[in-house]
């Protein structure tokens, strides 16, 4: 039986999708092992037609590194250009992302591409026994990669209508544009997104309890305070909307122009009115 994931998307939005088990990922990782396979094979035929140019130790030493460059550098070369999908994952509609549900890095995918080698699959991994082993103790269905990189491969493919999309709540644009996000770390950045997903799940007074505790952990965080009279969940959703804008400014095409500068700091805005235009998140 398919399980949903618990995490949420970068729109701070639980997610719908399931998480992808071990048969669909079997599936994906065998077509991305015929794909370096080929690789390598074509690699294998070029140098014994060009055998009689080198000698036998650049031979064996060029052979060597082909075979780290397709065995480590594909999965790295692609989940990073990608955003976490390899040629088998995008034929399964699979893609890897961090715990929080946000886009993997180079580091995440050389992380898991170094313990898939070392520990899941080739060199300790008894072809792939480690990674089947501790995929089934999972409930999530990460191997030993997925927890050293802190990641997790999620079913991309859908309806759109499960997604909603969260945005800087009005009038506070500038004011969360200058906030330090280093310190907002994933796990808490999930747990506060999860929450706004949830929020007309809890009652009342749970929500109000739980959401000024996440506005106070993720107050100190970033080191801005929670302005006064501002409800938790608008705090919360400023925070997480331009962690997202963020992130997918990080991954956009750069474009070069003139240099600009940045304004000067922002004020906290002034306390919600009875009017205010800010609508619980939905």
């Amino acid at each position: 039986m398919q399980e949903e994931s618990d995490l949420v998307t970068g729109e701070a939005v639980v997610l719908d999708l399931r998480v992808a088990k071990l048969a669909s990922r079997a599936v994906a990782m065998l077509l991305d092992v015929l794909v370096q396979a080929a690789l390598l094979l074509l690699v294998l035929v070029a140098l014994m037609l060009t055998a009689g140019s080198f000698d036998s130790a650049l031979t064996i030493a060029l052979m060597l590194t082909t075979f780290v460059l397709v065995v480590i550098g594909y999965p790295v070369l692609f989940e990073t250009l990608s955003r976490g999908r390899s040629l088998g994952k995008l034929a399964l509609g699979l893609r890897v992302v961090r715990l929080d549900g946000g886009p993997i890095s180079f580091r995440h995918a050389l992380t898991r591409a170094l313990a898939g080698f070392f520990v899941d699959f080739w060199a300790l991994g008894f072809l792939g026994a480690v990674a089947v082993i501790v995929s089934l103790t999972s409930s999530n269905g990460r191997r030993v990669g997925d927890y050293l990189a802190g990641t997790l491969v999620i079913r991309e493919r859908v309806p759109q209508s499960a997604r909603a999309i969260l945005v800087v709540p009005p009038g506070l644009e500038a004011w969360a544009a200058h906030f330090d996000l280093s310190g907002l770390a994933d796990d808490l950045a999930m747990a506060a997104r999860q929450y706004l997903g949830r929020y007309h799940e809890l009652r009342p007074e749970a929500a109000a309890s739980l959401g000024f505790g996440l506005a106070q952990q993720v107050s100190t965080a970033i080191g801005v305070p929670l302005p006064y009279g501002m409800p938790p969940w608008v705090f919360l959703t400023a925070v997480l909307a331009e962690r997202r804008n963020r992130d997918h400014a990080r991954i956009a095409p750069m474009h070069y122009g003139p240099p600009s500068y940045a304004p000067p700091p922002v004020p906290p805005p002034a306390p919600p009115r009875s009017d205010n235009p800010f609508t619980p998140p939905s």
